[in-house]
Parts: C-alpha cells; structure tokens; sequence
C-alpha cells in the first residue's frame, strides 16, 4: 500500500537515574530547551524542544542499557514496518497497542516505526508506492 515514512528524531534512553537530571543534561548539551519535564506523567519521558531542527528528541527513562535510538515516522506504521522487514530489519515488539513498532536493523540497531505526528506529503517525505 503506498504511504509516506520520514526521519522523525530520535529518543535518549537513559537507564536509571532522575528524568530531570538526565533531560537538563541533554537540554544543556544539545542547546535544546526542555519543552515538557514529564511527558506523560509517569516520570518515563521528558521531551526537548527539538522544532527548531525539525525533529521530535526526547529523553526515555528504560530497563534496558542506555543508547540513542531513531524513531521513523509514517502514515502507516504496519506497511512501513513491512517495508523495513523486507529489507532486512526484524521486528522485535509491538508495545502500547499499535502505537509504534520496534524493529532491528540487520547491524543490530534497535528503532521504531511510529505514527505520524502531521500529516505526511510528498513535499516533507518519500512515498513508497
């Protein structure tokens, strides 16, 4: 099915310690300013003002060793998903019900495929037919 996919930014996952600690730090680091200390409300996810590059970064509170991961974006997740799988990624899990997908690349990079944010056009990302 034909859709849209585009680079959406990508998520800090920081394992253990304070979400505020870490976002101040990468909020200093990246000049980026802390646009939303807890996200969600759940003391996981803390979002960096990131328009100014056109990307969406935030910083991730995880359980699993802390590493930067890439986040794509499309205005259907299931047939981007397939997309990747074809070309070698490997879906690794399906978490938040739909939300987004988690996928490995072939060199072992973990990211996600997530929906779109705004509607996605041939002028601000590729169309695969």
């Amino acid at each position: 099915m034909p859709h849209h996919s585009r680079l959406a930014g990508f998520i800090i996952d920081c394992e253990g310690g304070s979400l505020g600690a870490a976002a101040g730090f990468w909020s200093q680091a990246l000049g980026l300013p802390v646009l939303d200390p807890d996200e969600d409300g759940l003391d996981k996810y803390a979002r960096l003002d990131g328009s100014s590059v056109g990307l969406h970064i935030e910083v991730q509170k995880v359980q699993h060793p802390s590493r930067v991961h890439l986040d794509i974006e499309s205005d259907d997740i299931e047939a981007e998903a397939a997309r990747l799988v074809a070309l070698g990624a490997s879906e690794v899990a399906r978490p938040h019900q739909g939300r987004w997908i988690v996928l490995q690349a072939p060199t072992g990079h973990r990211f996600c495929v997530v929906r779109a944010r705004e509607p996605l056009t041939a002028a601000n990302a590729t169309l695969h037919p």
